[in-house]
């Protein structure tokens, strides 16, 4: 599977975070701060705005490195995403991303029908 395709299906090649990281460009990196710091109630800084990818060798910023409930339930049960575990269509955790990302859903899809091939 595309090593770029997140725990939970989203698609960080996509990622503004990572593109500002890749480019290294800071008035992204300031939009991308401000927009998160509003989705999440909580004061995120350009500085924090730095990665290379969800499950990439390299930078993570501090949500995707320590604080994504996704990624560390995936770490526990040894899935390479959400589209390995069983639980993926019920699970709360998940829903907070595939309940407003069609794309996520279907990147996680991809994932079951290529490991049952």
């Amino acid at each position: 599977m595309n090593e770029l395709i997140a725990f939970c299906g989203l698609d960080c090649a996509k990622c503004e975070a990572r593109i500002a990281t890749l480019n290294n460009d800071q008035q992204l990196r300031e939009k991308v701060a401000r927009k998160w710091s509003e989705l999440n109630g909580i004061t995120i800084t350009p500085e924090m705005i730095n990665c290379d990818g969800c499950r990439v060798p390299g930078r993570k910023t501090v949500f995707c490195d320590s604080l994504c409930p996704i990624k560390k339930c995936a770490l526990e049960k040894h899935v390479e995403t959400c589209g390995a575990c069983p639980e993926m269509n019920e699970c709360e955790k998940l829903k907070m991303i595939t309940a407003h990302s069609h794309e996520a859903v279907e990147n996680l899809k991809k994932y079951i029908e290529m490991s049952h091939k």
